[in-house]
């Protein structure tokens, strides 16, 4: 992909349209819409206990998983807790099992990347 193409992507101009461009990039297998998702040194709790560091790293985490992954149905947000440009979204996951938390970041553009993100807060 150009980097035309990819300035031309949906971009997050609100923390919770983050959650929405991910089930909609993950259902079409965009690994890479996925991680320009994430800021460049961004970091995901994933797979459990351990961490995948970089936008780079992040993609090749999807490219591997997202082909043998089923749909992801979309999850209503909690309410975004925002502090000047950071802020914290998180959604419980519809089989009630944990949480998933993020951390994200407006960039200069106004729009918003993830800085930190934990999937699969507190499952066991």
């Amino acid at each position: 992909m150009s980097d035309r193409e990819k300035a031309d992507r949906e971009k997050a101009m609100h923390p919770e349209d983050l959650t929405r461009l991910f089930v909609e990039r993950a259902n079409a297998k965009d690994a890479e819409g996925l991680a320009l998702l994430y800021e460049e040194d961004a970091v995901m709790a994933y797979p459990p206990g351990s961490e995948t560091v970089g936008r780079a790293a992040i993609q090749k985490l999807w490219a591997d998983l997202l082909p043998k992954m089923p749909a992801f149905e979309p999850e209503a947000p909690l309410p975004t807790l925002i502090s000047g440009d950071l802020a914290l979204t998180s959604t419980p996951p519809r089989d009630g099992a944990g949480a998933r938390a993020q951390v994200v970041r407006r960039q200069p553009d106004g729009s918003w990347l993830r800085v930190l993100d934990h999937p699969e807060l507190g499952r066991s």
